[in-house]
């Protein structure tokens, strides 16, 4: 031993030295027991020897956990909170006697460590610093793995992106965990009560994240109060990025700590997959939550316009800054639907690029709108419906925009409700978002109820042609009758 102590003491990235023989079987398991260690729980990516401090990358990933942790955002742990922490990294919580020894032994080194008989994170960095000075450093790897981190001090692919198989015709929603552990996160960083997140909020919720996960555009795609992220437009952005991308929504879950924090195995746990589209057209109609719709037509013709009407906002009340030059292409709000409240997605295409290129026209309603005060518009509109929705799997809207504008001359062939009639189409919804006041949802309403029970496209047909069969066989029944007296007095005299 005299020999290599000189030797540790060199190099400081040799961790234990054993001395052992297998002649006369000394240290064996001790040996075993520290190669293993050194193995499964390594001191190099978490301490500099030379500096006596945590390495950066390992101050980084405690702080996130420590932040997840907060639950009040005081920035400290109270005693429930390193009770919960406790629990959920070791399985059980600790004593209140250690509770005490732990605060006891951070007041004695850390000025600032304990306030208010909290745990700050200067406090909760020196508990961890202490571990591994003292050879326990298997804790701090308990904590960084229970919280998602690799070898490498970074959230493993495994965790961030656990295994979730969505069949071809299927999507993805939230389901009530996803939705009540979202909400939790709102609450947790509105500080202030006011049922929004301001700009400084936002931020402080987006601190356990590598980089930003929602951009500027997150105010064209959802309701906002004056500017401000309310509770509804929150749970939206995440229905939206469910839909349209879950595995970004699986990784966003995984950054705010969703399978510690919910005691699950992973953030799968969260998420629903629907049943397939094809067996939403045998049934004649869908279950899903939530509802795509494509909005297709020429350049021009109000689709930007239509997609923030959705959102309340009129022609004069749509923004036009430095963020707003780039329209968004979704947004998202909620509809009634017999009672039951329905995330629709609007999504703007341009007719000239699906009739182009093979573009993917699926959705579960189509909206095809053209500018009544342009007969060219509705040509295009005609085109796309003729190319990709005229099989009937997929219920049609079609939408006369600019409805407060005089119509314009007619081009030779079918009228736009000559057209609907002859290939058994609902009429064209006049639509106008140029009033002063909020515009109005009814069209949205129907837009999502069509897409909830696609049968009902042809509703005005249909109930003409019941009132038709009706007369027809009232009118059958009466020829009928009459025959039948004229026959029995016939056979009456012939007796």
């Amino acid at each position: 031993m005299e020999a290599v102590l000189p030797i540790m003491n060199q190099f400081p990235e040799i961790e234990t030295c054993v001395e052992c023989s297998a002649k006369n079987l000394r240290n064996i398991s001790e040996l075993f027991y520290y190669a293993q260690k050194a193995v499964l729980h390594p001191t190099a990516p978490l301490y500099d020897p030379e500096t006596k401090q945590l390495k950066p990358e390992c101050t980084q990933a405690l702080t996130r956990i420590f932040r997840l942790s907060d639950q009040d955002l005081d920035q400290a742990l109270s005693d429930e909170e390193l009770n919960a922490f406790q629990k959920s990294c070791f399985g059980h919580p600790l004593a209140p006697q250690a509770l005490e020894d732990v605060k006891m032994v951070v007041r004695k080194n850390v000025a600032g460590g304990v306030r208010d008989d909290r745990l700050t994170l200067d406090g909760f960095l020196f508990l961890n610093t202490l571990f591994i000075q003292r050879g326990r450093h298997e804790t701090t790897w308990t904590i960084l793995r229970r919280f998602g981190y690799s070898d490498t001090l970074e959230l493993s692919t495994d965790y961030l992106f656990p295994p979730l198989h969505v069949p071809p015709g299927c999507s993805t929603e939230l389901n009530h965990f996803g939705y009540q552990f979202v909400q939790r996160v709102f609450e947790k960083h509105d500080q202030d009560h006011d049922g929004t997140l301001s700009l400084a909020e936002l931020q402080d919720l987006f601190s356990v994240f590598p980089a930003p996960p929602w951009g500027p555009q997150l105010l064209q795609e959802v309701r906002t109060e004056a500017g401000r992220l309310s509770l509804h437009g929150y749970l939206c952005q995440w229905t939206l990025v469910t839909y349209l991308d879950v595995r970004r929504c699986l990784e966003h879950l995984g950054y705010l700590g969703y399978p510690t924090l919910c005691k699950q195995d992973s953030q799968a746990h969260a998420i629903t997959v629907t049943r397939e589209k094809r067996l939403d057209q045998e049934k004649g109609q869908t279950q899903r939550n939530v509802l795509l719709c494509k909005v297709v037509g020429a350049r021009g013709v109000g689709k930007s316009a239509f997609l923030q009407a959705f959102l309340g906002r009129g022609l004069g009340h749509q923004e036009t800054g430095e963020l707003y030059k780039v329209p968004a292409v979704y947004v998202i709000n909620t509809v009634q639907v017999n009672g039951q409240e329905k995330y629709l997605i609007l999504c703007e295409v341009d007719a000239g690029s699906l009739l182009s290129t093979a573009s993917d026209a699926a959705c579960d309603v189509a909206c095809l709108m053209f500018d009544g005060t342009d007969p060219q518009s509705f040509a295009v509109c005609t085109s796309v419906y003729k190319r990709y929705y005229m099989d009937g799997q997929i219920p049609c809207l079609f939408i006369s925009s600019k409805a407060d504008l005089p119509e314009g001359v007619s081009l030779p062939g079918l009228s736009p409700a000559e057209f609907c009639r002859r290939h058994r189409l609902p009429t064209p919804t006049p639509f106008s978002c140029a009033g002063p006041g909020e515009p109005s949802t009814a069209v949205f309403t129907r837009l999502a109820t069509i897409a909830t029970f696609p049968y009902l496209v042809h509703g005005e047909l249909h109930t003409t042609s019941f009132w038709l069969r009706v007369t027809l066989g009232a009118v059958g029944a009466a020829v009928a009758a009459v025959l039948s007296f004229s026959l029995y007095r016939v056979l009456v005299k012939s007796r």
